[in-house]
C-alpha cells in the first residue's frame, strides 16, 4: 500500500507555509514523529493569492509525482478557529471550513490556532529544537506551556491524559500586565496615557519592546527616536544606546516574570517554552539577562518555579511540526 500523506500548514499574516506529513506509528501514547517527517515544504506569500483555496490548490499542483494527493489536512492559522467561518486577523482571507473542504475534495480538514500547533510540537522538538535556559528538570507526564513574543503574545498548554494529549488554548497574553517594581509601574503609567488598559502583550511582543523603549525615554528624560523593535535590539546588542540596552534588558526580565506566572497557573512542571521569532535573535543576551531570575522570583513559590525548566524554541518550523502531530492524532482516532 502506498504511503499516505496529509496536508499541513502554518499560516500567518504574511506567509503561508505548506508541507506534507505521513501517517506515523503511535507507541505508548507518543507518536514516532520528528522534523524529518515533514516533507515537500513550500512557503507562499499570502498576498499573492486572492483566497486560501487558491494558495492551497497552487501548492498541491506543484507537488512532486512521488507524493499522492492528500485527502486529509490540519492547518494552523494565526486567528480564532472555533467556528466554521474563519476570518484572519492580519490578512484578507476569510472562508468557510466546510466549503473549503468541499472545494478541495478532502475527507477531513481541520484548522487549529497557531499556538495550538506550537503546544503540540513540544514533545517532538528533539535535542536541537529547543535551547534550555537555567535550571530545573521536566517531570514526565506533567503539563507543558508555550508562550512568547512575536507580533503578539500567544499562550497555550499541553496536558496529558490516558486518551492522549489535551491542548488548552488561551488568550492569556491579553491578561493584565503585573508590574514588579517602580520602573515597571512608570512604564504602565506611561502606556495608560495612550491605552484604556495595559495587558502583558503591550510589553511582551514586538510592539511591546517599542513601548518599553518609548516609556523609558520618557522616564529618563531623553528624546525617543522612531525605532522599530529590530532597531532597538540591534542598538542594544551593539551597546550604542543606553536606553535601548535598558529596554532590551527590561524586555527579557518581564518575559521571565510573565513566564513564571504561566508556570504557576498551569502547574507546568513539564517545562515552559518560549516561542516566537524575537528571542532567538539574541540568545546570548537572553541567557545573561534577568529572565531566569525573574522566572523563579515568586516569593513563597520560588522553590516551586526553580524546579521547572525553561526553553527557547529554535526549531525552524515548529508550527508545521505541531500541525503534523495533531493531524496524526486525528488519523489514529479515525
Amino acid at each position: 500500500m502506498a504511503q499516505q500523506y496529509g496536508l499541513i500548514a502554518d499560516i500567518g499574516g504574511t506567509n503561508a507555509r505548506f508541507a506534507l506529513v505521513p501517517q506515523v506509528a503511535m507507541e505508548e501514547g507518543t507518536l514516532a514523529l520528528s522534523e524529518q517527517h515533514v516533507v515537500a515544504e513550500q512557503t507562499l506569500n499570502g498576498a499573492d493569492y486572492a483566497t486560501i483555496a487558491d494558495a492551497i490548490q497552487f501548492y498541491l499542483a506543484q507537488l512532486p509525482a512521488e507524493y499522492a494527493q492528500p485527502t486529509r489536512g490540519c492547518l494552523a492559522i494565526a486567528c480564532p478557529t472555533d467556528q466554521d467561518w474563519i476570518k484572519m486577523t492580519n490578512h484578507t482571507w476569510a472562508f468557510s471550513v466546510s466549503e473549503l473542504k468541499a472545494t478541495l475534495g478532502f475527507e477531513e480538514l481541520r484548522f487549529i490556532n497557531d499556538y495550538h500547533a506550537l503546544a503540540n510540537s513540544i514533545p517532538y522538538l528533539g535535542a536541537h529544537g529547543a535551547i534550555k535556559v537555567g535550571g530545573g528538570e521536566p517531570m514526565p507526564g506533567k503539563p507543558m506551556a508555550v508562550t512568547g513574543p512575536g507580533t503578539g503574545l500567544g499562550l497555550a498548554a499541553l496536558a496529558f491524559s490516558p486518551v492522549g494529549p489535551v491542548t488548552l488554548e488561551t488568550e492569556g497574553g491579553h491578561a493584565h500586565f503585573a508590574a514588579t517594581d517602580k520602573t515597571e509601574m512608570q512604564i504602565v503609567e506611561f502606556l495608560l496615557q495612550e491605552l484604556p488598559r495595559v495587558s502583558s502583550e503591550r510589553l511582551i511582543s514586538g510592539m511591546g519592546l517599542e513601548n518599553i523603549y518609548r516609556a523609558l525615554c520618557s522616564v529618563r528624560g531623553v528624546a525617543a527616536q522612531s525605532l522599530k523593535a529590530p532597531e532597538i535590539s540591534k542598538a542594544a546588542l551593539a551597546g550604542s544606546d543606553a536606553v535601548c540596552v535598558e529596554a532590551l534588558e527590561r524586555f527579557c526580565a518581564v518575559i521571565g516574570s510573565y513566564a513564571g506566572d504561566v508556570a504557576l497557573t498551569f502547574g507546568a512542571k513539564g517545562g515552559v517554552f518560549i516561542a516566537g521569532g524575537i528571542v532567538p535573535r539574541f540568545m546570548d543576551f537572553f541567557k545573561a539577562s534577568a529572565f531566569r531570575q525573574r522566572f523563579e522570583n515568586k516569593a513563597r513559590f520560588e522553590s516551586y518555579n526553580a524546579g521547572i525548566p525553561t526553553y527557547v524554541i529554535v526549531s525552524a518550523q515548529p508550527g508545521l511540526l505541531g500541525a503534523a502531530a495533531v493531524l496524526n492524532y486525528d488519523w489514529q482516532a479515525a
